[in-house]
């Protein structure tokens, strides 16, 4: 599960220092960039009140940055940058997310984007319409049940942002790499089911938009390779997590 941690840190500057504020921010961030335990900041200004700002920094964990980031050469010159403003800070706290997240509907989800239930339920009846056939696929799916298709369909709608009912009424993230224990799936079985997968998506009309097609393909390789080491006959057994949500252009931060 992840260990990520946002830190905020809380400052009021008053409006004659702040162009001096932002420089020095501007150079400070260079740290911040370049260091491996930071996901990503951002800098805000309260738009009601612009003595206000409020700095964002994701850190790969709260451990990371105090023994990481705090004891490295680059926090010395992070410090060297914004030391003159330690005295403006109100709040400096790491925070741990919550489960209450989500996207608004400023953006469709890659789910709605794709078409909703209809498109995926295309998408894996396609798919196993092809596999089962298939001289390298075909071993896999011997005796596959009826259902199977529409669960695939299900979970494929949850990860990309369409709703809960694979977690609610087949098991969720866990029962799906368990579904691959003992299969031993080859490299080359992962890469045939990538190809008839995007063939698939291509024969049920999916969006081709390349902002699309890009998230779509790297969920199907993040995917078959987490199904490839689960499939191994001494993989570990697989964490406690929620179903992966795929975003445009992001990925979950854990890997099994």
């Amino acid at each position: 599960m992840t260990t990520e941690t946002v830190e905020y840190i809380r400052y009021r500057i008053s409006e004659e220092r702040s162009a001096e504020f932002l420089e020095a921010y501007t150079r400070a961030a260079v740290q911040l960039a370049g260091a491996p335990q930071c996901v990503d900041y951002e800098l805000s200004r309260c738009e009601e009140d612009f003595q206000h700002y409020i700095l964002r920094i994701v850190w790969t964990s709260t451990d990371d940055h105090l023994n990481g980031f705090r004891k490295s050469d680059a926090f010395q010159d992070f410090l060297a940058a914004i030391g003159p403003y330690r005295g403006d800070i109100e709040e400096m706290r790491h925070y741990k997310p919550t489960t209450v997240r989500g996207p608004g509907a400023a953006v469709p989800t890659l789910y709605a984007w794709a078409g909703g239930a209809d498109a995926f339920a295309r998408l894996t009846d396609t798919f196993y319409a092809k596999a089962v056939d298939d001289d390298l696929l075909g071993p896999l799916f011997a005796d596959l049940p009826p259902e199977h298709a529409g669960h695939v369909a299900l979970w494929l709608g949850e990860v990309f942002g369409g709703p809960a009912v694979y977690s609610a009424e087949h098991g969720g993230h866990g029962h799906m790499v368990a579904m691959h224990g003992g299969k031993d799936i080859t490299e080359r079985q992962r890469r045939r089911w990538v190809e008839l997968m995007h063939d698939a998506a291509d024969a049920a009309g999916l969006p081709t938009d390349a902002e699309f097609r890009s998230a779509f393909a790297a969920y199907i390789e993040w995917g078959t390779r987490l199904a490839v080491y689960f499939s191994s006959p001494d993989a570990a057994r697989p964490a406690e997590q929620p179903v992966p949500h795929w975003t445009w252009g992001a990925a979950p931060p854990y890997q099994g």
